[in-house]
């Protein structure tokens, strides 16, 4: 008798519970609250991937005109790549401009480079290494006969960015290290 009685009140109690609609809105919103909150995150790690990636550009673009601001005058540039014999606070400067934006020194200098450039329909064409002697006009390579070639610096930048929310961020898939290059004519 015990048994039967305990049966029937689990039934009624369980006619009453699945009738009660109190609470299943709540229930459907945490589900679809879950369901929007992964969109938002993605969002979110995106807007500071775009961001660092601006800083990272703003970060070579100082680095370059550091660069020039230091080592402008002919006497001061360098004699052969990489060199900064003749301008040896340029590495210094380049290095400090880079890690003034707000990445700070997470951002790296990881790479300089210096050539004679022509400009060629509008782009900048390599002519000669620093180390040979600089051509004497830009006609040989597409360019006036009145135009001589220019003294490019190349800086590059490099930042890693780790994503905030790895595990359910599309910003897992682009690319990192973040890298800019930016360029700067000397004297």
């Amino acid at each position: 008798m015990a048994a039967s009685w305990t049966r029937q009140n689990l039934l009624r109690g369980w006619r009453r519970y699945s009738s009660d609609q109190r609470g299943a809105a709540a229930v459907e919103f945490a589900i679809v609250l879950t369901l929007l909150t992964i969109p938002v995150l993605n969002v979110i790690d995106l807007a500071l991937y775009a961001w660092d990636r601006m800083q990272v550009d703003n970060a070579a673009q100082m680095a370059a005109q550091a660069g020039w601001a230091v080592c402008n005058q002919a006497s001061n540039l360098p004699a052969t790549p990489n060199s900064y014999a003749n301008c040896p606070n340029m590495l210094t400067e380049v290095t400090t401009a880079v890690q003034s934006t707000s990445l700070g020194a997470a951002v790296t200098v990881t790479a300089t480079t210096e050539a004679y450039y022509c400009v060629v329909s509008g782009t900048l064409t390599q002519v000669a290494a620093v180390t040979s002697t600089k051509p004497a006009n830009c006609s040989g390579f597409g360019g006036l006969a009145s135009d001589v070639p220019g003294d490019y610096v190349q800086i590059t930048a490099s930042y890693t960015y780790t994503p905030i929310f790895p595990a359910m961020s599309i910003v897992s898939l682009l690319a990192t290290p973040i890298t800019r290059i930016a360029w700067t004519r000397m004297g």
